[in-house]
């Protein structure tokens, strides 16, 4: 079963070349509608912003047909929130969809699910990956997922420090830092690297929802890891808060003989096919292990054994599939209630197929554990 369900996760993704009231439960039972009776939708970016959990929402529809409803947020959702709140209201419009799960969560998705509300309130939400304050996406959806971006500020740098970084680059821009996860993590970032003795560098990229777009944002990677590089040294860890920055900092650290600890989203499927260009046989599709190996043999034949790592889970796509499976058992009934972590749990683990930890998570801001909120840390594999 496990094997069969990460096979379906990962089928096809080699196409790939980037938070509420804390004591908020439901213990709403499910209606239990009719198998044949029920939609759940799914909400993602487009193969520009987010292509893993793109072709992860492709895969739920391949496996599950017309019970998945796909739709995607647009590109500079940052500014267009307007469209992501008309795109969920087109989603909820058909009285069969049952379930909506948003992965990405970006800004506007906390309006979109109080603009259905208005409407409708029989609807399960699930948000992965919010771009939300906490407290704000927790009050509105029912359950959310989140890698646990506070671990790992810690984390990275630990793991950093074993590759033998002595600088840490974290590369973002202000829509980011205003997130108050990403600005969080990132204070426990320069607070680690001082207790790990290694000197934290704070720096802004173009945003890619800006005038320059992703092309340009992309550019500006490419061009500043090699001026880094000739001021810090080799030994020097590069960090981008952005999906579409992940294949250009791949690309550029091996070609600079540089370190990258962790992409924003970890996962083998992130950025480093595209960067390494790794092209997968029909019948290595889903192949988890034949990616990871023919990635290490990619980074030694550039040297740099060692000095690139990431999760062996693909944690955005872990949250697409994990949220449509949640949806499809509370909808049929084999979950009582909105919220419920222990099946969550089982899900999320089964899904993964690996050694995975899922937390509550405690808002510093309120000082109050969202209970809905979980998040996910995994260990690392060296390339």
């Amino acid at each position: 079963m496990k094997k069969r369900i990460l096979s379906i996760l990962l089928s096809g993704a080699m196409a790939i070349s980037v938070v509420g009231c804390g004591s908020k439960t439901s213990s709403t039972p499910a209606n239990t509608p009719d198998k044949s009776n029920f939609k759940i939708g799914v909400i993602t970016g487009t193969v520009s912003q987010g292509e893993e959990e793109y072709r992860a929402a492709e895969n739920m529809k391949k496996e599950y047909g017309d019970m998945i409803v796909l739709q995607t947020y647009p590109d500079n959702f940052s500014k267009e929130q307007e469209t992501t709140i008309a795109n969920t209201l087109s989603l909820a419009s058909d009285p069969e969809v049952k379930a909506i799960v948003f992965v990405q969560a970006v800004p506007g998705a906390a309006a979109a699910i109080d603009k259905v509300k208005e409407k409708r309130d029989d609807i399960l939400f699930i948000a992965g990956v919010p771009g939300e304050d906490p407290s704000i996406i927790a009050s509105k959806a029912d359950v959310v997922l989140q890698a646990d971006e506070l671990g790992m500020g810690t984390a990275i740098i630990k793991q950093a420090k074993k590759q033998g970084a002595k600088t840490f680059v974290h590369y973002s821009f202000p829509r980011h830092m205003s997130y108050q996860l990403l600005a969080m993590r990132r204070d426990i970032l320069k607070k680690t690297c001082e207790e790990e003795g290694i000197k934290f560098v704070d720096a802004t990229a173009p945003d890619p929802t800006g005038d320059a777009g992703v092309p340009g944002a992309q550019q500006f990677i490419l061009e500043d890891i090699p001026r880094k590089v000739k001021e810090l040294g080799k030994d020097t860890s590069f960090f981008s808060t952005n999906c579409s920055m992940q294949e250009p900092l791949i690309k550029a650290v091996l070609q600079e003989g540089a370190i990258l600890s962790q992409q924003c989203c970890p996962s083998p499927y992130h950025g480093y096919p595209g960067a390494l260009g790794i092209q997968i046989p029909e019948d290595k599709k889903g192949d988890l292990n034949y990616v990871i190996e023919e990635t290490k043999k990619k980074v030694a034949e550039m040297n740099g054994t060692g000095r690139l790592s990431t999760w062996p889970v693909p944690v955005n796509m872990l949250f697409v599939q994990a949220g449509v499976e949640y949806a499809k058992a509370y909808l049929e009934g084999d979950i009582k209630e909105k919220n419920d972590k222990a099946k969550l749990e089982e899900i999320c683990k089964k899904v993964a197929g690996k050694p995975i930890q899922i937390n509550t998570f405690k808002d510093e801001k309120t000082n109050q554990t969202l209970d809905n909120f979980y998040v996910v840390l995994s260990d690392y594999i060296d390339f």
